[in-house]
């Protein structure tokens, strides 16, 4: 027997592969045969019946598994609150349809979060978040881990980067505007326009008040610190500034510091901010 070329194989397990994926669908339609049950031989109400107590079945693991999740994140030695009746049943609706264990995660967390101490996450975070995919959730640690808290600040800001506004400087400068390369470092503006959709960063950018010369200011990321002071009184900051519902998911978020951005943002800022 001929063996097939490679190329062959991959081509031919690749259309397999898509309609494997497609059949894969029918199972959650009840058009899939399973153990005793065949679609072919069953009326349309009894598909019906099958496909809704399937949907059942995976609501019931979903939360089970949240749940379980949530116990290893709730503290024994810390006394609990009781929830609010509406924000548990409304958390337990929107729970049960999250499949993806990241996401569960979450969820799992916000739940331990709120049996310690109620009030930090509103319905409409967990009505964002529900909506949240993972892709959409791996922007925003991204985001998060490239962000920065200027001095004794609670929320985070996206540094975009800074720009000089009056003085003479400014007209021996090619441009008085100076970016600290998102892009660069794997958040493009694409990814801020789909945070910006998600309602997780507001719509527009934001800048500071004109920076004190000398003042010191410190800019504290998640791993890292950076310790600055203008060189001027003609500079200030521009960024973008999470949502309410965006600050509430940044607590939940376990971002990673970005060590090349971090040395990049220390570099760029250098020209005229003195740097530690």
């Amino acid at each position: 027997m001929a063996e097939n070329h490679p190329k062959q194989a991959d081509k031919t397990n690749a259309g397999v592969s898509a309609r494997k994926k497609a059949l894969l669908l029918g199972k959650m339609l009840g058009l899939a045969s399973e153990e005793e049950y065949r679609p072919s031989q069953a009326s349309i109400g009894e598909r019906s019946q099958f496909r809704l107590q399937k949907n059942q079945i995976l609501h019931q693991l979903n939360l089970e598994t949240i749940f379980s999740l949530a116990l290893n994140y709730t503290p024994s030695d810390v006394t609990g609150e009781d929830l609010d009746p509406d924000w548990s049943y409304q958390f337990f609706q929107m729970a049960e349809q999250i499949s993806s264990r990241r996401m569960q995660d979450l969820w799992a967390r916000i739940l331990a979060s709120e049996i310690v101490k109620p009030g930090k996450f509103s319905l409409r975070t967990l009505a964002i978040l529900k909506q949240l995919t993972q892709r959409e959730a791996q922007i925003l640690e991204k985001a998060l881990g490239m962000s920065v808290k200027l001095n004794t600040e609670t929320r985070y800001k996206l540094l975009n980067g800074y720009r000089i506004q009056g003085g003479i400087q400014q007209y021996f400068r090619k441009t008085s505007t100076v970016n600290v390369g998102l892009s660069k470092f794997g958040l493009p503006y694409s990814s801020i326009l789909t945070l910006m959709d998600a309602g997780i960063l507001h719509s527009s950018e934001f800048e500071t008040g004109i920076l004190e010369k000398n003042a010191a200011i410190l800019l504290s990321m998640t791993e890292h610190h950076i310790k600055i002071s203008p060189r001027s009184n003609n500079l200030l900051f521009s960024y973008y500034r999470f949502t309410p519902v965006g600050d509430e998911l940044c607590i939940l978020v376990q971002a990673k510091a970005d060590n090349d951005f971090t040395k990049a943002l220390a570099q760029s800022l250098k020209v005229d901010f003195n740097v530690t």
